[in-house]
């Protein structure tokens, strides 16, 4: 028996059929719109990725090779290739052209799809790049490479010109779309801001780099110059020091009386005559540490000096010895000499050069030290290093000078004021030729040497005056007032591969 629908059972399972479509409509539309907005949410998320190249600190090239992976990675295209704009050659310039390996490629600015790009300003999309007769077929052909879709954007600077393009080819997916258009449009603005920076960085490392050549090439021309000069005036002092000697000899036999010359002429000469020979000496030591100061060497190299002889010091012993020895050279002057801190620190050093630094900081503390003041040598051990520290309370020195105090031609003071050329006296002053043979040996045998000062609040320019001793002081009501007034500390930080128990 054969049973007969219904046309209202007809009716009922066409409804079905059609909401079961709908839903099924619906549902792959749901689908899509949900793959479109992941797909948004992916490529706004590129987008603060890129941001996060710029705190990378990358070189251009690198930067460049980061956001053209990126462009890649995120449009899904095969190749991308950011050409940036040579405005001394008019070239548009590439190391980056992901599947080319490191290939420089250079292209005039107005030739090629990325010439028309960059000249005009227009976005290219193109479907099949072989038809488009603006396609150089050329590049394809030297590197195997077949283009099919073609996507080419302008990149602006931040003033709104156009500083090159970003190009990518072959969409792995299709072709590329007007939503792709504006994305890569966006992509490119971020992306060249990031460029210009990481340009204007190159530029300034480029010009360091440019002015570091230029000062070595005048630093070599210098030192000619100086040795010539110190050549040229060592002759003439010899001979007019010889024509004086022989002139002497000739007066001492006259017999005529009196003398045409008296012996007081000749010790004026001879005076101002040594003091020459002196200031020679002094510049050719000076000229002679610059060029060891401009060809030091790393601490590794010591081999270069076999005479020096390095061994474990034990500072605090040593300190002791040398304190004793600068008592006595500095015997006539009322200064306190102090010792504190850590006895069992040691130093890998050549006791002679150990020795002239420690004498030397402090012939230069009790020098701008007045007297019945007090220096102290301070030892510690600081983030596992030795420190030896060499603490005046003298007159100290301004900001001003502190810039100049290492570079061998220097006075703290001018020069007219100093009232004393013997040494250890108070201002005795010195064309700082110890401190820059420090920083050579500093340079060369592994410490380092630096200074903290504070000018004395009554002495706050070079030309005011101390008496040289506290009681004498107008504004000094006591010794701690002038300790509190000014001072200088210099540190010397030895490494601490070089400290042994001993």
């Amino acid at each position: 028996m054969v049973m007969e629908i219904s046309s209202e059972d007809k009716i009922t399972s066409e409804n079905r059929r059609r909401g079961d479509r709908r839903k099924t409509i619906r549902r792959k539309e749901d689908r899509a719109r949900e793959q479109a907005l992941n797909e948004k949410v992916r490529k706004l998320l590129s987008l603060l990725e890129l941001g996060h190249l710029i705190g990378l600190d990358l070189q251009l090239n690198e930067m460049l090779s980061q956001i053209a992976q990126k462009a890649c990675e995120v449009m899904g295209a095969d190749r991308c290739t950011l050409f940036i704009h040579d405005s001394k050659t008019d070239e548009l310039w590439s190391t980056v052209a992901l599947g080319m390996g490191e290939q420089v490629i250079r292209i005039p600015s107005g030739v090629g799809v990325a010439g028309y790009c960059f000249q005009t300003g227009e976005i290219v999309n193109l479907e099949d790049a072989y038809r488009d007769p603006r396609f150089n077929k050329e590049v394809d052909a030297h590197t195997g490479y077949r283009t099919q879709s073609l996507l080419c954007v302008p990149l602006y600077n931040r003033a709104g010109l156009r500083s090159g393009i970003i190009q990518l080819l072959n969409k792995k997916d299709g072709i590329f779309t007007e939503e792709d258009e504006t994305f890569l449009e966006t992509f490119g603005n971020h992306a060249s801001v990031f460029i210009e920076m990481a340009q204007l960085q190159k530029a300034r490392i480029d010009a360091l780099t440019q002015s570091r050549k230029e000062l070595e090439r005048l630093n070599r021309v210098k030192s000619k110059a100086l040795d010539h000069l110190s050549h040229e005036l060592r002759t003439p002092l010899a001979v007019i020091k010889g024509n004086i000697w022989i002139l002497r000899r000739k007066l001492q036999v006259q017999t005529s009386s009196p003398p045409i010359v008296g012996e007081q002429f000749f010790r004026t000469l001879e005076k101002h005559l040594n003091r020459l020979l002196d200031i020679h000496q002094e510049t050719d030591k000076i000229i002679r540490s610059y060029q060891e100061l401009e060809g030091s060497f790393p601490f590794d190299e010591l081999d270069r000096y076999p005479s020096a002889s390095f061994k474990p010091v034990l500072l605090f012993s040593f300190a002791e010895r040398t304190l004793e020895k600068v008592r006595q050279q500095a015997s006539h002057r009322d200064i306190h000499l102090q010792l504190e801190g850590v006895r069992d620190l040691s130093a890998l050093m050549d006791i002679r050069i150990l020795e002239g630094i420690l004498e030397g900081l402090l012939k230069n503390a009790i020098e701008n030290t007045p007297d019945e003041g007090v220096i102290r040598i301070l030892l510690e051990r600081k983030d596992g290093t030795p420190l030896l520290k060499v603490q005046d309370f003298g007159i100290g020195i301004t900001e001003e000078n502190q810039r100049y105090l290492f570079d061998g031609l220097f006075h703290t003071q001018e020069t007219d004021l100093y009232a004393s050329k013997k040494p250890y006296d108070f201002n005795a002053g010195g064309k700082g030729l110890d401190l820059l043979r420090m920083k050579v040996y500093g340079q060369r045998f592994g410490f380092d040497l630096s200074v903290q000062s504070r000018r004395c609040i009554y002495l706050p320019s070079d030309r005011d005056l101390c008496p040289g001793r506290i009681s004498k002081c107008l504004h000094c009501r006591n010794p701690e007032d002038c300790f509190a007034s000014g001072g200088s500390t210099f540190f010397v930080s030895f490494s601490a591969a070089g400290e042994k128990k001993i």
